[in-house]
């Protein structure tokens, strides 16, 4: 009751604190930075707790002559389930496709040869095998009578843009590309320069995107303990809570929330170095790996949801979204620079409004952690 209350007064009062400051900003930088701070308060805090989503479409693997398959189906029937559910019944024993279709399933899912078998129910990218979990799992799902409908709270997709968000805004990406394209235009013009910062911002995103699958297939290889849900939560404040610390106390503890510095000069040397568009296309691959210390947080976070939500497919979806998102904020600088913005002015901002940064990625994955403790991810 008490966050009821006063939640919605905390956000505004911190929304007004950031616009006051956004005040004094170079407009385009101001824009995109309320823009993000705004879509992200509507997206997470300011959803009812009522908002729900279709719950994924389930499917059911049955074995034509099995009892316990049998007996799966009258209860759906009987409970309505049919009716107020999508589901889907493909039988196995007839139907190699079907029977190819679950094994490959049973594979993804680590399921041990002796525990496969039907009936099987796929539900929100788990596995539920045999007719107790069925029966289980379909009597605790929450079904609204009134409205006919099978749903279950779902803030999957909104935490998801919240996280890219957060990292999008990072101040160590526009570092990396402000330098970039400073180097360019001292060696060529602004239409060179164009093409060096989306090829720059490509690299990152297909490294980007490599990595989180790479990262995502890890997570989902055996079964995660339900307990990993409660991990990721307490990243997403551990995380939170460190960027906040960079926002009061900037590099107190021996440390900030970005490339380390002894990476620094190494990093800087690798970026002046490059002097045409293809060049800062490779050089993109190189400098994601310095990037991942001041960039990783969030994705982990969203990554550690995929693995407890998502099947592949669904997650290459969701991750190409996030590292849209993720990019976004250099394209927009790439173009702003061609457009004229100089890349000192740009430079002169971000480190005005560093620690301001790191306030805001602190709140969003505070938000996030919160979030998914309250089970709304």
């Amino acid at each position: 009751m008490f966050l009821k209350k006063h939640l919605p007064c905390a956000l505004l009062t911190l929304l007004r604190f950031l616009q006051y400051h956004f005040a004094c900003y170079n407009r385009f930088v101001m824009r995109l930075r309320i823009i993000a701070l705004c879509t992200f308060l509507f997206l997470t805090f300011l959803l009812p707790q009522a908002v729900l989503s279709q719950a994924p479409s389930m499917t059911l693997y049955v074995g034509q002559g099995c009892p316990h398959c049998a007996a799966v189906e009258k209860f759906l029937a009987e409970k309505g389930f049919y009716d107020k559910c999508s589901i889907t019944v493909k039988e196995i024993y007839f139907n190699r496709e079907n029977a190819k279709e679950l094994t490959q399933l049973f594979e993804e899912h680590n399921i041990p040869l002796l525990q496969r078998g039907v009936p099987t129910l796929l539900s929100g990218g788990r596995l539920y095998i045999g007719e107790d979990k069925i029966r289980d799992y379909l009597l605790n799902l929450k079904v609204e009578e009134e409205n006919q409908s099978c749903e279950q709270p779902s803030l999957l997709l909104p935490a998801l843009v919240a996280g890219a968000l957060a990292d999008s805004i990072n101040p160590c990406e526009f570092a990396v590309l402000i330098l970039l394209l400073t180097t360019i235009l001292a060696a060529s013009n602004a239409a060179r320069a164009l093409r060096a910062g989306l090829l720059f911002s490509l690299a990152i995103f297909l490294s980007y995107l490599s990595m989180g699958l790479g990262l995502y297939k890890a997570l989902t290889f055996g079964t995660l303990p339900q307990v990993f849900t409660k991990v990721i939560a307490a990243l997403a404040i551990g995380f939170g809570l460190l960027n906040l610390k960079d926002y009061f106390w900037y590099g107190k503890g021996g440390f900030v929330m970005e490339v380390p510095l002894s990476w620094r000069p190494r990093m800087k040397r690798f970026v002046t170095s490059v002097t045409s568009p293809l060049g800062a296309f490779f050089i993109g691959f190189l400098v994601s790996l310095f990037l991942l210390p001041c960039t990783s947080g969030p994705y982990i976070v969203v990554l550690g949801m995929l693995a407890q939500r998502t099947q592949f497919a669904e997650a290459l979806g969701y991750l190409i979204l996030y590292n849209l998102i993720f990019i976004t904020p250099m394209v927009l600088l790439t173009l702003a620079v061609y457009k004229g913005l100089s890349p000192e002015r740009a430079e002169e901002v971000r480190q005005k409004r560093l620690r301001l940064l790191h306030l805001i990625v602190g709140v969003i994955l505070i938000g996030m952690g919160v979030v998914i403790l309250g089970g709304g991810v």
